[in-house]
This record gives C-alpha cells, structure tokens and sequence, in this order.
C-alpha cells in the first residue's frame, strides 16, 4: 500500500560530483515517485575540468533518470561555494518555495520507509513549534520500549538524512549571530541542567564552530538547541551514511567507522505515536554517547595518521 501511494511531500535532493553515491541515494528516491524535485548541486572548485566533468555526469544522470511525472525545481551553481553556503543556501531556496520537506545529500541511503515516516510526521507536527527536526538515523536502539513507539523525541537529531518545516528553518543562525549573548546570558547552564556532560559537549562544540565558521550543520544544531527545540528519532535506523571513505567524501573518510556499517531497517506502518510529548532523556543520551565516541575516535585516527608513518599504521591494523 505504502508504495502504491502518492508521495506528496517535497523532497530536496543535494548532489555534487559523486556518481556512485547518487545514483544508490536516487535510486531510493525514484522508488516512491515525489510530485516533486528540488535538486541542487554546487558548482566546481578552481573551475578544474576534471571535476567540471563529474559534477555534470552527476547532473544529467539524475535529470535523465526523472522517468515519473515529476514537478522539477534545480539550483545548479557555476561557482563552488563550499558545504557551508552550498548546503545551507539550498535549504534556504527550497523552503522559499515550500512549508515543509525531507532534505537528502547524495550521501545518504534512505529504506523506503524514512520517506513515509517523515511524511506522516512533517503532517502531524506541523503547529507544534516546539519540534524543529525530524531525523532519519538512530545510532542506538532503545532496547527497552514496552510501547513499541516508533519513534522518541530527543534534543537534536542527525542531519544524514531528515526533514523540516520552513517554521523551523527561518530560525536558522548561519552565523550563529545569538551566541554571544547566550554565552552572557549562561543559557547552556539552564538548557542542560543536571546534563553536565552533555553541555560541556556541545559549549565546546559551539565555540569551535562560531570562531572557525566552517561548516552548516553545527550552526543547526546551535539554532535547534538555543530555542530549546524538541526533535525527533525513529525507534530504527532508517538512513545509512555510504560516503565513508569512498567516492572522494569531504568530512568522512574513514570506511571503518561503526556509523558506515550501520544497517537499514523498516518501520511498521501505522505508526505507533508517543502519548507525550518529552525528551527522553536515557535514549537521547545514548545516542548522544555513540556519536560523541564516535567523533573522538576519528579525531584520534586521523591524528596518528598525521604523526605516524604509513608503515606502522598498516601493522597496528594488523595486530
């Protein structure tokens, strides 16, 4: 029933120069058939041919495999502007046009079942202003979940594949504008009481981020946070990252990383709602622990590949 359906909700679909990765993360998408397609790419660094080359390759692949009746919006960049002010901007264009919708980089695998989960989700929470996210991943499962709930709310959320409202979107701080008066204003202090682990966390994480200003999705997760926004995880993973270490990546690049052999799952349609609408605390923490770890350990990885020689690496790999 669920693929025989007319699938409604908008879907944003940002792509850049890797073939491989599109065309599985497409592949996905021309399965439930949108009504309609935003499509944006950013354009190529130094004008290098090379990569001039496959980022066209990306773009007539994916326009010439739209074989379904299909509504087209693209936002196809001659200039590389980088992931900051590529990815946000695309966002930002396609909730000019749209109230709500699911955003997937070319990265990220979805099961037919996220895109039906955060269709009936984006429906049923539109005027609760207090839920900004909708997230695809689940790093850890609750193990117990004597309701069987198909999803919990929790404070942030993961970006590798997820869905919003422009409600929520115009709140967004590219710049992280508020920060330096959250800081004065000690707002960490009240938005985590009795969660000291996981403000020093995110305090450190901002603080990088607003003096260095690198990237798109901290400056999400600061606007999601400081608004003392409620979010949303499926009870299952419904999104695998398949950039790690392959296809030219930006960020990932280690393909041994647990979050790269994560598997897909499916959810059982109907949902089974939440009767409130809380934080659960012990399942936002586990997964905030999972990722944190995770983190850490490409930190750590990618210093000793600085530090030490290739050979000693390979044979630590081996002992």
């Amino acid at each position: 029933m669920i693929e025989q359906a007319k699938f409604e909700t908008p879907i944003l679909f940002i792509i850049f120069n890797r073939i491989e990765t599109t065309k599985l993360v497409f592949e996905a998408i021309k399965k439930i058939r949108p009504r309609k397609l935003y499509l944006a790419a950013d354009g190529s660094k130094n004008n290098d041919l090379k990569e001039v080359k496959k980022i066209n390759e990306v773009r007539d692949y994916v326009l010439s495999n739209i074989d379904w009746e299909c509504e087209i919006h693209k936002l196809f960049r001659d200039k590389n502007l980088g992931c900051k002010y590529a990815v946000s901007g695309a966002i930002s264009w396609f909730f000019k046009n749209e109230e709500k919708g699911i955003i997937l980089e070319d990265d990220c695998l979805p099961s037919n079942s996220f895109f039906w989960f955060c269709d009936y989700l984006l429906k049923k929470y539109q005027n609760e202003n207090q839920i900004m996210h909708i997230a695809g991943m689940t790093y850890v499962e609750k193990k117990n979940n004597p309701e069987n709930y198909s999803y919990h709310f929790c404070k942030v959320g993961g970006i590798w594949g997820w869905a919003t409202w422009k409600r929520a979107w115009k709140k967004y701080e590219i710049e992280m504008d508020s920060y330096p008066q959250a800081i004065k204003e000690n707002v960490f202090e009240d938005l985590f009481i009795g969660e000291n682990k996981l403000k020093t966390y995110y305090q450190n994480l901002f603080k990088k981020n607003y003096e260095n200003r690198f990237s798109w999705d901290y400056q999400w997760t600061f606007t999601k946070i400081i608004n003392n926004s409620i979010n949303i995880m499926p009870s299952k993973n419904l999104v695998k990252n398949i950039g790690y270490g392959a296809y030219g990546a930006t960020h990932t690049k280690d393909n041994d990383c647990k979050i790269s052999k994560m598997r897909l799952n499916e959810l059982t349609f109907p949902l089974k709602d939440q009767k409130f609408i809380v934080i659960d605390r012990k399942f936002n923490f586990i997964n905030f622990e999972y990722s944190s770890r995770k983190k850490k350990s490409d930190q750590l990885k990618n210093f000793l590949k600085i530090v030490l020689p290739k050979k000693i690496i390979d044979f630590l790999k081996k002992v």
